[in-house]
């Protein structure tokens, strides 16, 4: 991420520290690079374009970035060795494995990256530990931490409090969640930390502290951010706190973020709620991201609210949208209905849209369709 010149040069210096080090231990140095051939590869990821699509996103130009020959995929020269180090740059996704030869990679060069007396747990711990970090009287960071973890305090003073009650665990971090910007970028992000502690604490005290932080009178970006945990980890009481923010929140860009939250509910009437804001959000731009989230869970219920915006919705924008989303449901499913959006809508915006998706589909029944369309 970009920085100002001084804190560069401390960043590749420890970079350089730390490499010179691996060298000499013989330990593999493998510069991993995420890089794109052109911009309809990063188009392909549904969520940058997304991105791409919204005007107010702060990431609105990142299908032009990462491409291929750009000072941004060059590796740091202080920071490559070229007679020893490894480059694996077909990276597209934040999963340094998928899509890659990482794996093959440190495989044939004898890395293991697990112990060989490591056990490995199926089940997580049904416990967390908040940390708290003071500095000068005062609160400086907040973590989250399973107790299995191996805690490296560096030799400073560690003071474990016992007896530690949920809802005064609860009463504490809310503190934390309500005096933090949410929109700020900082490397504490204390705020974040004490939501998801929140958020994890099995009590009813902690449904009452989510439930207060989406009231409308709370600001945007921590509705936003609650809005998510309730969709993730608070189950039927969160789910039910969604649909009254689906119909009651007074900011799109928030109900927006329902829709999202909505997407990674494990609530059976998690899909409703979303066909019912794609179809009668009065914002076009939350009726797009229902359903673009739509796409991601597929069905026949999915499929029939995303053509239905196709036909039916008033908005241009929506039904590129809708089209987007029907490109993300599986190829059986979702390219018979871009071939038929193509031949027969009235719009040409979104017929044009469907050609596109079709174009990137690589699918022979698309490669089929535009032989018929260029013979005609």
């Amino acid at each position: 991420m970009p920085t100002s010149p001084a804190v560069a040069k401390r960043v590749i210096a420890a970079n350089k520290r730390l490499f010179d080090w691996a060298r000499r231990a013989d330990i593999p140095v493998v510069h991993l690079l995420t890089q794109y051939r052109d911009v309809a590869e990063i188009a392909c990821n549904p969520f940058w374009r997304t991105r791409a699509e919204d005007p107010q996103a702060t990431r609105k130009n990142v299908l032009t970035h990462n491409i291929k020959g750009m000072p941004g995929v060059a590796i740091i020269p202080e920071l490559y060795d070229r007679a020893r180090d490894l480059v694996v740059d077909t990276k597209k996704r934040y999963d340094c494995f998928v899509g890659t030869d990482l794996d093959f990679t440190l495989r044939a060069h004898g890395v293991n990256t697990r112990s060989g007396n490591a056990s490995v747990k199926l089940e997580g711990s049904r416990e967390i530990a908040v940390l708290f970090r003071a500095e000068n009287h005062k609160i400086m960071k907040v973590r989250i931490v399973s107790p299995e973890c191996t805690l490296d305090g560096g030799g400073l003073p560690f003071v474990w409090l016992t007896n530690v009650k949920p809802d005064e665990s609860v009463a504490v971090l809310a503190g934390f969640v309500r005096n933090h910007n949410f929109e700020e970028r900082d490397d504490n992000r204390m705020g974040h930390e004490a939501l998801t502690a929140i958020a994890l604490h099995a009590d009813e005290s902690a449904e009452r502290a989510m439930e207060s932080f989406v009231r409308p009178t709370e600001r945007e970006d921590l509705r936003k951010q609650a809005a998510f945990w309730l969709g993730e980890s608070r189950g039927k009481a969160g789910f039910a706190v969604l649909q009254q923010m689906a119909k009651s929140d007074p900011s799109s860009e928030v109900r927006a973020q329902v829709t999202f939250a909505l997407s990674v509910s494990r609530e059976p009437g998690a899909i409703d709620e979303m066909i019912r804001m794609a179809h009668d959000d009065q914002n076009g731009h939350v009726r797009g991201q229902a359903l673009f989230w739509l796409a991601q869970k597929a069905g026949k219920k999915a499929e029939g609210a995303i053509t239905g915006a196709i036909e039916n919705d008033p908005d241009t924008d929506v039904k590129k949208k809708a089209v987007f989303a029907l490109s993300q449901m599986p190829k059986d499913e979702g390219v018979p209905k871009l071939i038929q959006v193509a031949q027969t809508n009235r719009n040409p915006a979104v017929r044009k849209q469907a050609m596109f998706w079709l174009r990137q589909s690589n699918d022979p029944r698309a490669l089929e369709f535009f032989e018929k369309v260029l013979s005609q």
